[in-house]
């Protein structure tokens, strides 16, 4: 028997998501137990994490368990967004084009930038007076 799940992991900032797909399903998608809506409240994180199954207009069509951990919202939508694309083209290959094309299969790679010592910030000195 093959298993009806496929997994797809997602890291945006510090978040890490572990997805899990299941086809045929009635178009459930819950979020550290929680339902879609309740974890992310924000419109924009809530279409950011949507982004993939409406770019293969498969909204309906799959049941989706994610589990994430660190980071903020921001962060944590959008490993919700990478996971779930890779596990979507992990189990439809053709959906490929479509979500490399509305760039969901690219890993974000910018992180904040460590303070140096001698400065306020990553980049920002303290204010300089010649007199």
């Amino acid at each position: 028997m093959t298993n009806p799940y496929v997994w797809g992991t997602g890291r945006r900032k510090t978040a890490v998501a572990r997805v899990r797909i299941k086809s045929g399903g009635s178009g459930a998608f819950v979020v550290n137990g929680k339902k879609f809506e309740d974890f992310f409240t924000t419109d924009e994180s809530r279409r950011a994490a949507m982004a993939p199954l409406v770019a293969t207009e498969m909204t309906a069509s799959y049941d989706v368990w994610a589990n994430v951990s660190g980071g903020g919202i921001t962060g944590q939508s959008d490993a919700v967004k990478l996971g779930l694309a890779r596990a979507l083209k992990l189990d439809h290959p053709e959906f490929e084009h479509e979500l490399r094309e509305n760039h969901l299969l690219t890993r974000d790679a910018r992180k904040v930038e460590r303070k140096k010592y001698g400065l306020r910030k990553a980049r920002r000195a303290t204010q300089f007076s010649k007199r």
